[in-house]
């Protein structure tokens, strides 16, 4: 059984036990925090109807708080002299899937 779930801006295929690195979640470490469906699979029961989906509740369990790679952004513009050098790193959150009801 695996569901497909709105994460971050983005859509993840989980299933129980999974780790999975999402855009920081307003949640302490070790508390839970619920993922909403957007597909269920279960053997050969594909659920799609956002009726039956309402009643899915993917919980996952907050695992660490972490930053993302450095990412260096430059701009240059040839001969005027414009040079632009800054940085980022993006807040992540680490989770693991402890059920899909």
């Amino acid at each position: 059984m695996y569901a497909i779930v709105r994460a971050g801006g983005r859509q993840e295929k989980v299933s129980v036990g999974d780790l999975l690195t999402l855009d920081r979640v307003a949640a302490e470490a070790g508390s839970s925090v619920e993922l909403p469906a957007v597909m269920l699979v279960d053997g050969d029961k594909v659920t799609t109807g956002a009726d039956d989906l309402a009643k899915v509740k993917v919980t996952a369990e907050v695992v660490d708080h972490s930053r993302g790679k450095k990412i260096v952004i430059q701009k240059y513009k040839n001969k005027t002299g414009y040079k632009k050098r800054q940085g980022h790193r993006s807040e992540l959150t680490t989770v693991k899937v402890t059920s899909i009801a």
